[in-house]
């Protein structure tokens, strides 16, 4: 049973929150003169040197004592005679929720700053390849050309949502619910807005946030859950990035070539080079998916208010921190030595079907509906299609026989640098709005 029921060995990590709230509550207890002053001091000269011994390496963690709380309570007691006053008016229920909402406040701090990173790498391939232009892709069909830093912009903007969620989830995780006891506070004349400021529990005013209603206080899981959907949704966009560059660095596409390191070679094919970490990246997305079904189907049938089933909460919240951080990390580094093919980039977006929509708007500005535009462009294709010829190939007197709109100037839709300087709609990859979001990205991941 010991074995079963100890979670020390994965909640130890909460280690240094612990003894965060621990010194806030013994200041609390102080401030309301349930301690003394000298108590207090007491207490936060054993708590530091615990905190000491953690950060060493040398503080023996005994599953006997099932949990981060008792092992670090155990401890201090034998030292300090004046901690067995610690826990008045606390209970495990509201110290594990809010060492777990310390612990998320500095998750979020921590995947921000991860994000940060991954987007200033990305950026930095867009920037030294502004004048290389790709086919951008539906259905991973060739569909119209791209400059490859607006593509590489529809990531940044990814990114950015994901760092608007997680400083979300830090927002929704910025309440304080210790004092809220086992489930129904306590009749000791403690001061949970003192504990709050103590812990940084406050608004941007500096104003202390302290939770409403001590049931829901222990035993909500909300924030938990929200960090992993947004750690879940993350995944999703690394792994489409992923797929992308997976796409790009096959032999077929061949468009850029990642470095050695996030590579590995075939144990039989001595030709082979995998890319490992783009594929692994992707299977860790279904990882952080799984991580946030747990948490839904753990707390979905509980009844108020807390319940032992609520231990699993923290292995799938520290598993999809780790896992996003890692992607996170990954995917920074195969950016930063990414290497990109000009040459292969050049011929694939040469394709003169790739501008097809443009001569379909030739066509409206000629005064056609768009309609019958895009259905003459269509006879154009299939006309091209049957004299195996490239679209521009053909004479003005063919399309002619498809609609009598088109003009001698008709393979000026082909021109691909003036196809794209026309593109100067705000969120186009023009080549004046890719320079415009370059200072944007610039200026916002400085």
């Amino acid at each position: 049973m010991q074995r079963f029921s100890e979670s020390v060995s994965f909640d130890a990590r909460l280690a240094p929150f612990d003894l965060q709230g621990s010194k806030a509550h013994s200041a609390m207890l102080a401030h309301v003169g349930l301690l003394t002053p000298r108590e207090r001091d007491a207490i936060h000269r054993g708590l530091d040197a615990i905190g000491r011994e953690i950060a060493a390496g040398k503080f023996k963690w005994r599953t006997q004592l099932e949990d981060v709380h008792m092992n670090i309570e155990h401890a201090l007691t034998k030292r300090v005679p004046a901690a067995a006053k610690l826990h008045t008016a606390r209970s495990r229920n509201d110290q594990v929720a809010t060492d777990m909402r310390l612990y998320l406040k500095a998750a979020c701090a921590d995947l921000v700053a991860h994000l940060r990173a991954a987007q200033r790498a990305i950026l930095g391939v867009a920037a030294r390849h502004l004048d290389v232009l790709i086919p951008g892709y539906t259905h991973l069909q060739r569909a119209q050309p791209v400059f490859l830093a607006h593509h590489l912009f529809a990531y940044l903007e990814m990114l950015e949502r994901d760092a608007g969620r997680f400083a979300a989830v830090q927002d929704h995780a910025n309440w304080c619910p210790l004092g809220s006891g086992a489930l129904a506070g306590t009749t000791l004349p403690i001061d949970r807005e003192f504990t709050a400021k103590q812990l940084g529990f406050t608004d941007a005013a500096g104003r202390p946030r302290v939770t409403r209603n001590s049931m829901d206080a222990v035993g909500d899981r909300d924030v938990h859950t929200e960090f992993a959907a947004a750690c879940a949704l993350t995944g999703v966009h690394l792994s489409r990035i992923a797929e992308d560059l997976i796409f790009w660095v096959s032999q077929e596409f061949k468009f850029a070539e990642l470095p050695d390191a996030f590579c590995t070679g075939s144990s039989l094919m001595p030709q082979k080079k995998n890319p490992d970490s783009l594929e692994l990246i992707r299977g860790k997305s279904a990882r952080l998916q799984g991580n946030l079904h747990t948490l839904l189907t753990l707390t979905k049938g509980l009844p108020l208010t807390f319940n032992r089933d609520l231990q699993e909460d923290k292995p799938p919240v520290f598993d999809s921190h780790d896992q996003t951080r890692l992607c996170l990390e990954v995917l920074a580094a195969a950016f930063a030595g990414l290497t990109v093919d000009r040459d292969r980039c050049a011929t694939a977006v040469a394709d003169p079907a790739l501008l097809a929509t443009d001569l379909a708007d030739y066509l409206v500005r000629a005064g056609v509906a768009f309609r019958e535009a895009h259905h003459a462009v269509g006879g154009v294709v299939r006309l091209a299609e049957q004299k195996k010829v490239l679209l521009n190939r053909l004479s003005l007197a063919e399309v002619r026989t498809v609609h009598p709109a088109f003009r001698a100037d008709w393979g000026e839709s082909f021109h691909l640098a003036k196809a794209m300087q026309r593109r100067t709609g705000t969120g186009m990859p023009g080549p004046a709005q890719v320079k415009r979001q370059l200072a944007r990205w610039t200026k916002l991941l400085a």
